[in-house]
């Protein structure tokens, strides 16, 4: 957990959690969790889904000086529960019904009679992949490590 996520409400920093897990979900894995759930909520669409393009803002060195790296392609949507609780979501790429889906996990995780069903059938299982890559990726980085030493040789 970052230091700014230390400092939020617990609340609102589980809401940070959801909406970053939801928006690395699959699409498979949003499906499956639909389906899983079995008093399907009636929603209404706010907003979206709909495509659009982002500015993806980098900078030298991770410190320096920022510049606009390139677009990328993002889908968006917001949705309303019959309860009133409104959910949102943000993916990339153009998949519109995972947007949607993630937005509909986003409101039922609000919610504290289904927030556990979120957070064993989708946030749980997203997390441990998310995980699972992460440390696939640190051990091929750490297999190709280099250690490089100087040798001193005296005064020649």
């Amino acid at each position: 957990m970052s230091v700014a996520e230390q400092t939020l409400p617990t609340e609102q920093a589980g809401r940070r959690r959801c909406a970053s897990l939801l928006a690395r979900a699959t699409a498979d894995e949003l499906h499956a969790a639909w389906d899983a759930l079995k008093d399907k909520p009636e929603t209404k669409p706010v907003r979206g889904p709909e495509t659009g393009l982002v500015m993806v803002r980098g900078r030298i060195g991770g410190g320096g000086s920022p510049f606009n790296l390139g677009e990328a392609t993002v889908t968006r949507a917001t949705v309303a529960l019959a309860s009133g609780t409104v959910g949102h979501a943000q993916a990339l790429g153009t998949d519109k019904q995972k947007a949607k889906l993630a937005a509909i996990f986003d409101a039922l995780w609000q919610e504290d009679a289904t927030r556990d069903h979120v957070e064993n059938t989708v946030l749980a299982l997203v997390e441990h992949r998310v995980e699972a890559e992460n440390r696939a990726k640190a051990e091929e980085t750490a297999a190709t490590r280099v250690d490089f030493f100087t040798m001193v040789r005296g005064d020649d």
